[in-house]
């Protein structure tokens, strides 16, 4: 339900179509509340992503917007600018790239309009930003950046994005899915939409698994409904995991890893959800860099092999061979969570 208005200078995010950078929206509200006047903050974001809003602290009103990925959607677009016209809105944040994402803050006759040049939209943005070179700037401070005036550098440190844990919801699902209450709780998050370049083989989650198991260590497979036939086959590989993709909700997912003691994860936006929540993790790259997306939590683990052929940013290995993920061995991985999971249990004996 939407929250009334008020009189305090007010900014519409047109957010992001990928759960990772959604994440980081989280830390670009915490920067815009510094401003003076502390304004409120509203946010457009799709369909998919809608539950998420809920978990993201600083918003005031969140708009979806029914418009699949890839689409233009355009009458949708227009009668969601009539609607937002109302609330007379001092600027809107583009955080996307594309034309059509611009639209909205366009037809709402929002005054100031920033984003990044992006795909032609010299007349539906009016605060243009130089688009930064790709891969090479962290894309966090390139978000965070659109917060500021262009001269005004980034606070050091930047701010961390957050979401909010339901307890009571944790609680429920724990009883439901966890009864044994075995720790700790190791998550897998073998998942990453953008493709199977940044996919760590399954058969080495699978591996991994089975010696966490073998440790008495409880092991989750964490994921989307899209994930299923991965979290299907690493289970089947380690009987006594518990595969858990696609039979949660997204909120579900955030308060599922605030209780678990660490995860190992692709490069995916379940990795940014997981350091929101602020748990150990090991990330693991191949076609992608950690210097591009590292995720923002306590402590962490950035595995890449640093070979000639990456990062190459691509969805699929160009060489066929995959040599970036399939030569990151379940030996070096399971040294790191060993590693941490020590450190962590030293700093807090008794983790949710």
């Amino acid at each position: 339900m939407a929250q009334p208005l008020s009189q305090k200078p007010t900014v519409l995010l047109i957010g992001p179509s990928w759960i990772g950078d959604l994440v980081q929206c989280q830390a670009l509200i915490q920067l815009l509340k510094q401003r003076s006047g502390e304004p409120d903050v509203d946010l457009v974001i799709p369909s998919w992503a809608f539950p998420l809003a809920e978990r993201l602290p600083g918003l005031r009103n969140t708009y979806e917007l029914g418009v699949p990925h890839g689409q233009l959607g355009l009458k949708k677009r227009w009668e969601l600018a009539r609607q937002l016209r109302e609330n007379q809105y001092d600027e809107a944040i583009v955080i996307p790239r594309s034309w059509k994402s611009a639209l909205i803050p366009y037809a709402a006759r929002i005054p100031k309009r920033t984003g990044y040049s992006g795909e032609h939209r010299y007349r539906l943005l009016n605060e243009r930003r130089p688009d930064p070179t790709r891969h090479q700037i962290p894309y966090r401070k390139q978000i965070l950046s659109l917060a500021l005036p262009r001269s005004v550098p980034l606070p050091d440190p930047l701010p961390r994005p957050v979401l909010h844990v339901d307890r009571g919801n944790q609680a429920r699902l724990l009883e439901r899915l966890d009864p044994t209450g075995i720790r700790p709780r190791v998550a897998l998050i073998p998942g990453a939409e953008y493709g199977p370049a940044k996919r760590w083989p399954l058969e080495h989650f699978a591996s991994l698994a089975r010696k966490l198991l073998e440790e008495g260590k409880s092991v989750w497979i964490m994921g989307s409904a899209r994930d299923q036939p991965l979290g299907g086959a690493i289970a089947g590989l380690a009987p006594g995991s518990r595969d858990f993709c696609g039979q949660t909700t997204l909120p579900d997912v955030v308060d599922l890893l605030s209780s678990t003691d660490l995860a190992v994860t692709n490069d995916s936006g379940l990795m940014h959800v997981a350091a929101a929540v602020d748990i150990p993790l090991v990330c693991l790259y191949g076609s992608s860099s950690p210097r591009y997306t590292p995720p923002d939590c306590s402590h962490a683990r950035l595995l890449s092999l640093g070979l000639e052929c990456s990062p190459c940013f691509a969805r699929e290995c160009p060489l066929g061979h995959l040599r970036c993920l399939r030569d990151l061995s379940v030996d070096r991985v399971l040294t790191e969570l060993r590693e941490l999971l020590q450190m962590s249990a030293t700093l807090d004996p008794n983790p949710c």
